[in-house]
């Protein structure tokens, strides 16, 4: 299918779907006026808060800031991708999806993806057959049951069993009709080195199938039993195929996204018994790492649906230092971060069976942030009885503050550590200044501090007006572009801005679906929060307040110059009179301007 007939299809379904219609499906709306309000679907909230406009197509929730056009919405709540949202509703429509011309190559790839899939779901239910069904399954249901697993839990998850015969599933599969060469792609049997042929990979394990996002099965993890070869690893994964790769897979993601949605918050685990173990104990909102480290691709999938990520590793040496290898992933992806230590020593599976879901909700309400813990962490090991000791726990700590945003609490934290080594404040100011200044160290160095007018309401405010009626009329366009200064727009404002004039440039306007298509995710979801905040009736208001808002952004220009000019003729008071004098002039000069500007 070719770009026009795509963006033709894209239209058809764009014109014939009403926001209304698909978001009441899953939520209950209540009209105010010429808007929707019901309680937001995302997160957890007792006050609506919200929104969808029929007459713009767009949906934002003011709580969790979820914004976009309807297909974002779909993607969200149905936890698929943006054009499959479109194609979910093509057919719910009956609109019929082009036909994609495929290259030899890519229809290569879709036959083989295709093929295993179905490899590893046929695998699945013969594995999850053995173990519910067959007498040789028994040795797995009695481990399970050991593990406190219930036989829900082993439906929810389809966990099986693999027989200790070296032919087991490669003779099942190869009379359901696949080569030994395609369920060897899928990683499920290996070639004999010294003879001809294949062995399953499989034996004697309990089996635990790990699916991707939309819950297609893509690999599996083996659990060996104590009866086995105990020279065989404990855990056994599927090795890296063309649908399975560790890095960015999270098991039982499949099943939690929904309950991370709600809760707004990931426990992360290591193994999949931790995982199962709590989602059984009714802890839903978590997901296991597949005997990998952590990576950006699992905080990526993860801040799909919350923000905030717990880390419940287990609490020996080798789980604390797993935890402090991921803290920095999850930090520069932009999460809240967490770290839950489990007491006594114990994973999460053995603490949930021991004291049960209470007290682990309670642990869970207890859990450290990232400073905390990383302080903790380096004091419980450092020599602080000597000065040399101090100072080299200290250069540990204080790299991980030098991301914290506010500089409250960076100095509140600043103050915790002098506490906490027997250090003055001096000290601790002088070793921040050294990672603060450090090329090395530069992408830990605090947030530049802006403006201060960027954060001024008014200036705010002027500068959503301006964007919300460029949305509504382009007129005003090269006039703003010519006469407005950017600096007070934030660099998401100052994409949309970007995307306004290249449409312009282009001879087309920005909407709903090109915004969604053309902007990143952040400025899409600010274009929706500044449209919903705005008047249900923007063409009378937002005309009137257009100038206001522009003459608002001149006279925090002429403000700025007014203070620096102030400000450098303080530094010629005492040492020279006509240089004084002249700043001084010209801050008059300016603050003639900005009085002749109409305050609004």
């Amino acid at each position: 299918m070719g770009s026009a007939e795509l963006d033709e299809f894209i239209e058809r379904v764009s014109e014939r779907t009403d926001i209304y219609s698909v978001v009441s499906r899953y939520v209950t709306l209540t009209q105010k006026g010429g808007r929707y309000w019901g309680c937001c679907p995302f997160h957890n909230e007792k006050t609506a808060s919200f929104t969808i406009s029929p007459d713009k197509g767009f949906f934002y929730c003011f709580g969790c800031h979820a914004g976009g056009n309807v297909f974002k919405f779909l993607s969200l709540i149905e936890n698929i991708t943006y054009f499959e949202a479109i194609k979910l509703q093509a057919q719910r429509l009956g609109i019929d999806l082009p036909e994609k011309k495929t290259t030899p190559e890519e229809e290569r790839r879709r036959r083989e993806e295709k093929s295993l899939y179905k490899v590893n779901e046929l695998a699945q239910d013969f594995y999850h057959e053995c173990l519910i069904k067959t007498a040789r399954g028994e040795i797995g249901r009695k481990y399970l049951l050991a593990r406190g697993i219930s036989a829900e839990t082993i439906e929810t998850f389809k966990l099986g069993y693999a027989t200790d015969d070296w032919e087991n599933l490669l003779t099942n599969l190869t009379r359901r009709g696949f080569s030994p060469e395609q369920i060897e792609k899928a990683g499920l049997i290996v070639r004999r080195k010294n003879s001809p042929g294949f062995y399953d990979r499989f034996r004697a394990r309990v089996m635990i199938p790990i699916n991707d996002v939309f819950g297609h099965t893509v690999g599996f993890g083996g659990r060996i039993l104590a009866s086995a070869d105990d020279t065989q690893p404990k855990y056994l994964n599927t090795p890296e195929t063309e649908i399975f790769n560790k890095r960015s897979l999270l098991f039982g993601l499949d099943k939690s996204n929904r309950a991370i949605s709600t809760a707004g918050a990931a426990i992360v685990v290591e193994g999949y018994m931790d995982a199962i173990s709590l989602f059984s104990a009714g802890v839903k909102n978590v997901v296991a790492t597949l005997g990998t480290a952590f990576t950006p691709e699992h905080a990526k999938l993860i801040l799909k649906y919350a923000r905030k990520i717990i880390f419940c590793y287990d609490s020996d040496e080798a789980g604390q230092r797993a935890t402090l290898r991921a803290l920095p992933i999850v930090q520069g992806a932009g999460a809240n971060v967490f770290i839950v230590k489990v007491p006594d020593g114990k994973d999460p599976d053995e603490f949930i069976r021991k004291h049960g879901k209470p007290a682990f909700d309670e642990l869970i309400k207890n859990a450290e942030t990232l400073i905390d813990y990383r302080m903790n962490y380096v004091l419980a090991r450092a020599d602080t009885s000597i000065t040399p000791g101090k100072l080299a726990a200290l250069r540990e700590i204080l790299p991980v503050i030098a991301n914290i945003k506010s500089n409250a609490l960076r100095t509140e934290y600043k103050k915790k550590i002098a506490a906490a080594l027997l250090l003055d404040e001096q000290t601790i100011i002088d070793e921040w200044e050294k990672i603060s200044s450090s090329e090395q160290d530069e992408k830990l160095s605090p947030v530049k501090v802006k403006p201060l007018n960027n954060q001024d309401r008014s200036v705010k405010e002027a500068c959503e007006t301006i964007l919300r009626m460029l949305w509504y009329d382009e007129d005003p366009l090269d006039y703003v572009l010519v006469t407005v200064p950017r600096e007070f727009f934030t660099e998401t404002q100052q994409e949309i801005l970007k995307r306004f004039e290249i449409c312009r440039e282009e001879g087309r306007r920005l909407d709903k679906i090109s915004a969604a298509n053309e902007l990143s995710e952040a400025a899409n979801t600010e274009l929706s929060r500044i449209l919903l905040s705005g008047s249900d009736d923007p063409r009378a208001k937002e005309v009137k307040f257009f100038c206001d808002a522009v003459d608002i952004l001149h006279r925090a220009v002429l403000r700025k110059k007014y203070k620096n000019l102030l400000a450098q003729a303080d530094e010629y008071i005492s040492s020279d009179e006509e240089s004084y004098r002249k700043k001084i002039n010209e801050s008059l000069n300016v603050k003639f301007k900005m009085d002749s500007l109409k305050k609004v």
